[in-house]
């Protein structure tokens, strides 16, 4: 199989991330691979949901949403309540960033993490999962800076990517025109202990064997590996 970009099967898009790009948030980047584009930013504000008063517990939570012209056509604003996929993308969001970090030591404090797709050509959840992750790290970084912590309470770093089965082949970290076609569609979130947060996904036609379940899981790692270097190289700054 030849890719529209001329990308091996097991290879991800040129992926860049740039941190520290907005000037009043405690912590933001702005992650592109290929065509996508997510500014991810970070808020620390003091207290934490009611369910978590008194226990000196942190708390992060997330918000997603693309902008009208993310994509091809117009997408409308989600004004009064997020779209259920909206909702679902945030929930994963929220979980793969709170594994990363060790909340009984963050204070009660809560992490705010906005993702705005700026530009949407697949991918968009898993690159809002890894840029997050360095907007996170320079937010706990600032909270070192202005004396609320002592250490960056990180237990590992975490990073996403999808993986497809188009034609028959395993794909790695799919664009739209891909993601659109595949028969098999998943997002992987690992950490960087090789560990396995979260797995989404599905057959869109018929089934597949175990052993393209082992082969997706493979080319994931191999890819979120080298998100995880793209990852390490952005925060190099606030180490």
């Amino acid at each position: 199989m030849v890719r529209s970009d001329g990308r091996e099967l097991d290879q991800i898009r040129n992926t860049k991330i740039q941190n520290d790009v907005q000037a009043f948030a405690e912590g933001s980047a702005l992650i592109t691979t290929g065509d996508t584009q997510v500014l991810c930013a970070v808020s620390v504000e003091e207290g934490v949901p009611r369910f978590l008063k008194g226990t000196g517990q942190g708390w992060i939570t997330a918000e997603y949403s693309m902008l009208p012209r993310s994509t091809s056509t117009r997408t409308r604003r989600e004004i009064s309540k997020p779209k259920g996929r909206t909702q679902e993308i945030q929930r994963l969001i929220g979980r793969s960033l709170r594994a990363s970090v060790d909340l009984s030591r963050v204070g009660e404090r809560t992490l705010i993490i906005d993702c705005d797709v700026l530009q949407a050509d697949g991918g968009t959840r898993t690159a809002a999962i890894t840029g997050s992750y360095v907007a996170l790290y320079q937010a706990l970084n600032s909270l070192i800076e202005n004396g609320k912590l002592d250490e960056i309470p990180l237990n590992w770093a975490v990073a996403a990517t999808s993986v497809g089965l188009l034609d028959g082949e395993v794909l790695l970290d799919l664009d739209y025109s891909e993601d659109s076609r595949a028969e098999v569609d998943f997002n992987v979130v690992m950490t960087s202990q090789g560990e396995i947060i979260e797995l989404q996904g599905t057959a869109e036609l018929g089934s597949f064997s175990r052993q393209v379940l082992n082969e997706i899981l493979d080319k994931a790692e191999l890819g979120i590996n080298s998100l995880l270097d793209i990852q390490a190289k952005a925060i190099s700054d606030f180490s």
